[in-house]
C-alpha cells in the first residue's frame, strides 16, 4: 500500500514515462472537497483489451518488469479511490497516449496523507530519459506550474546534486506558498 498520495501520483506518473512518452502532464487539484489528479501522456497507449486488464492485479504488460508477473499500481490505485469515496478512469489509444484520472473525497478518514509533493516532483523530474514533464498544483484559487526543461535550465541541470537540491528547494517554496 502507498503511504502517501504523493507516492500514488509518483507511481502512476512513472507509468507514463515508462510508456515512452515524450510529454507527460500531471495536474493535482485540491478544491477543499475533492483531491483530483489527471495524468496525460503521448506514450505508446493501450488497445481496448489492455485497458480492460489494466486494473487486474494479476496482469502486467509483457516485458515491462523483468522479474514480476503482476502489476499492482493501478489495482491499488482503484482500491484507494474506492475506499475514499472516489473513482478512477483510464482513456487510451495505441500510438496516441493515455489519460488517467482519479479523485478522492478529501474528508474521507481513509485518505492517505498528501506527503511531500516537492520531493515527489523532484524525483519524477530526475527520472532518466528524454521527456518533458509539466506539473501543476492547484489549491483553492492559487496554483503553480513547473516544466522539467525550464527548471533544469534554471538550476543548471538536474544531473548534479546541487541542481537537484536547487530544484527541490524551488518546488518546496512553491508548495509552501500554495499551502500558506
Amino acid at each position: 500500500m502507498h503511504a502517501t498520495l504523493a507516492d500514488v501520483i509518483a507511481d502512476t506518473a512513472q507509468n507514463s514515462i515508462e510508456a515512452g512518452a515524450s510529454r507527460v502532464t500531471v495536474d493535482l487539484v485540491e478544491d477543499g472537497r475533492t483531491i483530483s489528479v489527471v495524468i496525460a501522456d503521448n506514450g505508446k497507449g493501450m488497445d481496448a483489451a489492455t485497458q480492460r486488464r489494466a486494473f487486474d492485479p494479476f496482469y502486467t504488460e509483457a516485458g515491462k518488469h523483468d522479474r514480476r508477473k503482476v502489476g499492482l499500481g493501478l489495482p491499488i490505485l482503484k482500491q484507494i479511490c474506492e475506499a475514499c469515496e472516489g473513482g478512477c478512469s483510464l482513456e487510451s489509444a495505441p500510438g496516441v497516449g493515455t489519460t488517467l484520472k482519479y479523485h478522492f473525497n478529501a474528508a474521507n478518514i481513509d485518505l492517505p496523507p498528501m506527503g511531500d509533493i516537492a520531493e515527489m516532483v523532484t524525483t519524477l523530474f530526475n527520472y532518466p530519459g528524454a521527456f518533458e514533464l509539466v506539473f501543476t498544483h492547484r489549491r483553492g484559487g492559487e496554483s503553480y506550474t513547473v516544466a522539467r526543461s525550464e527548471l533544469a535550465d534554471a538550476v543548471g541541470g538536474l544531473e548534479s546534486v546541487e541542481g537537484l537540491s536547487l530544484a527541490q528547494e524551488y518546488l518546496r517554496s512553491q508548495e509552501d506558498a500554495l499551502c500558506a
